[in-house]
C-alpha cells in the first residue's frame, strides 16, 4: 500500500493544506494515519476519495453534505458530474483509474472529452497534463513504471485508432516523414502530428520511436519526403545537437524540430530547421 504526505496528496487533488486540516477537524470522511512523531500521511484509499471528493466539491457539492454520503452515493455522483466536467476533474477520475489499473473507466473519459472537444484540444488541454500528473506520481514512486505503461499504451491506441479512421491521402499527396532518434520513447506527440498531418491531407511515413539515425538517409531515398519531424524529450543538449546536424548532413530538406528550445538553439540557427513550440505550429507549416 502507497502513502502520501499533506504535500503530495496537495499536489495530486488541488486541495489546500489548510482545507485539509479543517475537514480533518470538522468531518469524519478524513481520517488521515500518524507516524510515531505525529505526522501525517495518507493512504491509496484516502487519496482517491479525496480526489473524488475534490470533483464533488468543484461542482457545487457542500462538503457538510459529502460527509452524510457513502462511497456507493459518492461514486454515483461522480458518474454524474463527469459528464459535464472540467478538465481538472477528468485528470482526476484518470489519475484514480490509473491507479486502479481500470481501462474501461479509463476509455469511457477519453472517449467522452473527444466526442466533445475533438482529438487535438483533448491531448493538448486533458491527456498531456494528466501524463505530467502520472509523471509527478512515478517521480515520488507512487506509479509502477508498470502502470505508467498501462495508461501510455491506452492513449496510443486512441491516437492510432482515430489515425485509422482517416481517408488515405491521394496518390499525389505531399510527403512528410516522422520519426523519433535513439533512445527517444516518448512518442504520443509525435502520434497526435501523425493524426494532425494525415487531417490534413498529407502521406505520413511513421517510422515510430528509437529508429537509428544512420536508417533515416535510406528511408528518405525511398520514400522522398517533402518535410521531416522529429522530437525530443529526454537527451542532452550534446546528444540533440549532435543527432539533428546527422540528420541534415544526410539530406537537404527541412526538419520540423519540437522539444525544449534552449537545448537545440544552436541548431536553430540553421534555416532547414523549423521549431513546433505548439501542435498549432505544425497546423500551420503544412497548409
Amino acid at each position: 500500500m502507497s502513502t502520501y504526505n499533506m504535500a503530495q496528496i496537495v499536489a495530486l487533488t488541488g486541495v489546500k493544506a489548510h482545507t485539509l486540516r479543517k475537514w480533518e477537524s470538522r468531518y469524519s470522511f478524513l481520517e488521515p494515519e500518524r507516524t510515531d512523531t505525529n505526522i501525517r500521511y495518507y493512504t491509496d484509499t484516502q487519496l482517491k476519495k479525496l480526489m473524488n471528493i475534490g470533483i464533488l466539491t468543484r461542482n457545487g457539492y457542500r462538503i457538510s453534505k459529502i460527509d452524510k454520503m457513502s462511497d456507493e452515493e459518492i461514486h454515483e455522483l461522480i458518474k454524474e458530474s463527469l459528464l459535464n466536467s472540467s478538465n481538472e476533474d477528468d485528470i482526476s477520475a484518470l489519475i484514480i483509474s490509473t491507479l486502479q489499473m481500470d481501462e474501461v473507466a479509463f476509455d469511457k473519459i477519453l472517449n467522452e472529452k473527444i466526442k466533445k472537444k475533438g482529438l487535438l484540444e483533448t491531448t493538448t488541454q486533458l491527456i498531456y497534463p494528466f501524463l505530467n500528473q502520472v509523471g509527478v506520481l512515478w517521480g515520488i514512486n507512487k506509479v509502477m513504471p508498470a502502470q505508467e505503461h498501462f495508461v501510455s499504451n491506452l492513449v496510443k491506441k486512441k491516437l492510432f485508432s482515430a489515425i485509422n479512421m482517416l481517408d488515405y491521402p491521394k496518390k499525389d499527396a505531399p510527403v512528410i516523414l516522422m520519426f523519433l532518434t535513439e533512445n527517444e520513447h516518448h512518442e504520443i506527440g509525435l502520434l497526435l502530428a501523425y493524426y494532425l498531418a494525415r487531417e490534413l491531407g498529407w502521406k505520413v511515413y511513421y517510422l515510430g520511436q528509437n529508429v537509428p539515425t544512420e536508417n533515416i538517409k535510406k528511408v528518405i531515398k525511398v520514400v522522398k519526403p517533402k518535410i521531416m519531424l522529429t522530437m525530443f524529450v529526454t537527451p542532452t543538449q550534446e546528444s540533440i545537437n549532435t543527432k539533428i546536424n546527422t540528420i541534415l548532413e544526410q539530406a537537404d530538406i527541412p526538419l520540423m524540430v519540437s522539444g525544449n528550445p534552449e537545448v537545440i538553439e544552436e541548431c536553430l540557427k540553421d534555416k532547414r530547421v523549423l521549431y513546433l513550440q505548439q501542435p498549432e505550429d505544425l497546423i500551420d507549416k503544412l497548409k
